[in-house]
């Protein structure tokens, strides 16, 4: 009965961070054509929007698979695509280390239950929004449930799958379904905006969304949580930032993901400009990466139940094939070429998230205490950097030093932090005995049963 509810809890998790991703790209047909429409006073665009109303002539001339981040649009309407763009991963920032601390206090299930309420109302508020400001607070409102639910999510499987390997398949399966998220979104949303009209993705996603949150209510009610009191309160967030193993996890998080956050924003314009990419080409361009990225997945979990203690070397690996793919996107010449780098770039991806996840469990289980909400925490503060960035100072970068350029100085950070993760190399040689003494030393007995069991511990 304990495994089946773990495996449905699973299931929630993927549907929950499937869900984030998709909302998180199901925009991109959307928002440009709706901004355009708003600043021209007519109603949003959609299917009744006739072929040539604020299109160029042609029918079919909009594609149905558009860049994953809308081409710029210049001037202030560009600007407020990034802006918006980027909100979600500003808040999630903000918020982050708040939810990782409140996570370790009330338990996994409450914050999930949270955090898939507030995505249900974010996307309610999309698929009725009217205006930029109900937009960008709808976008806002998913960064706050994205860092609840994203954290909860990944720190519960890390709870449930305590040993290993199924705690690195777990993990890999959740990365697979936030992978095809984030790539199926953008035909998903093109398709329906298409034939269906602006709100019907976003009911959709509401009601799957309402599904899920209804699931994780039967199978973990709000009011079955005395069991939150027997467990051990997590280590603080700050303590954990400063601890140098989980830094060097976090920075390679960061690095890793730079590329791709990065480069969505910015190479449908270059394709266009370098290549003369038609649309259904730019539309293309990071589907076939899904696979590369499962691939990665799939290969590492099974290196890492057969070799365990090489995990530091996986994301070493990962972070090299990324920094020579990324120098190697500005060499391309045509729509299959630049393909494969970015297949590349998700399949090193793929390497460095799915060993270093579990590893950041690991650490907290030899190191502090284990409780997983703060640790993941850090992690989704990790990316939410670099998804930060992206949409802002990508296409400035772009502007003022060149694309080329761009792509080299992000290769460049990878090869060199590569190295770094030879310090994560004895890590799987530390024993969680010694932390929970050192623990209970440095926190002192209160009472005579916790005075006993120190003295049995240093004997």
């Amino acid at each position: 009965e304990a495994r089946r509810q773990r495996r449905l809890l699973l299931v929630v998790v993927c549907v929950a961070l499937l869900l984030d991703n998709m909302l998180y790209m199901v925009i991109v047909p959307i928002i440009p054509d709706y901004i355009a429409a708003m600043r021209g006073g007519g109603g949003a665009a959609g299917p009744s929007a006739p072929a040539g109303g604020n299109e160029s002539g042609g029918g079919g001339n909009r594609s149905l698979l558009p860049a994953r981040y809308p081409p710029a649009a210049g001037g202030d309407e560009d600007v407020q695509i990034g802006v918006l763009f980027a909100s979600k991963a500003i808040l999630q920032l903000l918020v982050n280390p708040l939810s990782g601390t409140l996570i370790d206090r009330v338990g996994y299930e409450v914050p999930l239950l949270a955090g898939l309420a507030v995505m249900f109302l974010s996307t309610t508020t999309f698929a009725f929004a009217e205006n930029y400001a109900t937009l960008f607070a709808a976008r806002s409102l998913q960064g706050l449930g994205s860092a609840f639910a994203d954290t909860a999510g990944i720190a519960l499987i890390a709870d449930r799958y305590a040993e290993e390997p199924a705690r690195s398949r777990a993990l890999g399966t959740a990365l697979a379904c936030i992978s095809f998220g984030s790539l199926a979104a953008p035909p998903f949303g093109g398709i329906l905006y298409e034939f269906a009209g602006k709100r019907v993705p976003f009911l959709v996603l509401a009601c799957v969304c309402l599904l899920d949150g209804l699931l994780l209510l039967a199978l973990a009610p709000p009011c079955a949580t005395g069991a939150r009191a027997n467990m051990p309160v997590g280590t603080p967030i700050h303590r954990l930032m400063v601890d140098p193993y989980i830094a060097v996890v976090a920075g390679a998080l960061a690095t890793c993901n730079i590329p791709l956050a990065f480069l969505e924003p910015t190479i449908a314009n270059w394709m266009k400009e370098s290549m003369g990419a038609s649309e259904w080409e730019v539309g293309l361009t990071w589907l076939p990466a899904f696979f590369p990225h499962v691939l990665g997945v799939y290969v590492t979990v099974r290196l890492a139940a057969a070799y365990p203690h090489l995990q530091w070397f996986y994301g070493a690996l990962g972070m090299a094939i990324i920094g020579a793919s990324s120098c190697l996107v500005p060499a391309c010449r045509n729509f299959g070429q630049v393909i494969v780098p970015l297949c590349g770039i998700c399949f090193g991806i793929a390497l460095v998230d799915t060993a270093l996840l579990p590893t950041l469990a690991f650490l907290v289980d030899v190191r502090h205490v284990s409780v997983y909400g703060s640790v993941y925490a850090i992690a989704d503060i990790s990316y939410s950097v670099a998804y930060a960035l992206g949409p802002i100072v990508a296409g400035q970068i772009v502007h003022t030093m060149g694309f080329a350029q761009l792509n080299l100085g992000m290769g460049l950070a990878n090869v060199l932090y590569a190295p770094v993760l030879l310090f994560l190399k004895n890590v799987c040689q530390m024993k969680p005995s010694h932390s929970e003494r050192n623990i209970l030393l440095e926190e002192g007995p209160k009472g005579l049963y916790d005075t006993i069991k120190m003295e049995e511990r240093k004997g």
